[in-house]
């Protein structure tokens, strides 16, 4: 099986409480956490939209001309999107040498098909996956299962979010593990946030 192209990025919190993620293909776009979650971006190419979280590892990209696209959180600061089309790398999650000791055990390779993320989501599907976040959210964790993606994919571990977070001092978070001595269920901005 052929592996999706690699993009990776980082990103840098500005003094307006916005972000600018650099990609390694040349583009850049700015972007902000709306009051209802979501992420809204525009780019240096004149595209613009949202990416909403869906679930627990999934992340819904809306284009402001009706585009739709899906990507899911693999862990290890990766995502990858629709079906295998390009994984994005946030170089942000793992600087220096973490990031080059997790390179050389190869956990940035190995994308399996399932790992993809859906070509299309029913308005049912996609409604499922809200009401299950927001209970996680209401139960105050996800209630056990496998631990998830055991890593900080394109976007920050999401299901312990609170509507009314705001940013970390650093503007970046930790993973929703309080390594940062804040409360680990309101992180605020994660530089993974939905990628």
């Amino acid at each position: 099986m052929t592996q999706p192209p690699e993009i990776t990025y980082s990103d840098e919190l500005l003094a307006d409480g916005t972000v600018h993620r650099r990609y390694s293909d040349g583009r850049s776009e700015w972007r902000s956490r709306g009051g209802d979650g979501r992420i809204h971006w525009r780019d240096d190419r004149g595209g613009s939209g949202t990416d909403e979280r869906l679930g627990r590892d999934l992340v819904k990209r809306v284009h402001a001309d009706g585009r739709v696209g899906y990507g899911r959180d693999i862990g290890y600061g990766r995502t990858v999107w629709g079906q295998g089309q390009y994984v994005l790398v946030n170089r942000s999650s793992f600087p220096g040498r973490v990031g080059v000791v997790l390179g050389a055990l190869g956990l940035g390779a190995g994308v399996a098909a399932v790992q993809y993320a859906p070509e299309l989501l029913s308005d049912d599907e996609e409604e499922e996956l809200r009401r299950q976040a927001a209970e996680r959210a209401r139960s105050g964790g996800d209630g056990g299962g496998d631990g998830g993606s055991g890593g900080d994919g394109d976007f920050d571990d999401g299901d312990d979010r609170r509507p009314d977070d705001g940013f970390d001092a650093d503007g970046f978070g930790s993973a929703g593990d309080g390594a940062d001595g804040g409360d680990p269920v309101d992180d605020g901005w994660d530089g993974d946030d939905f990628g």
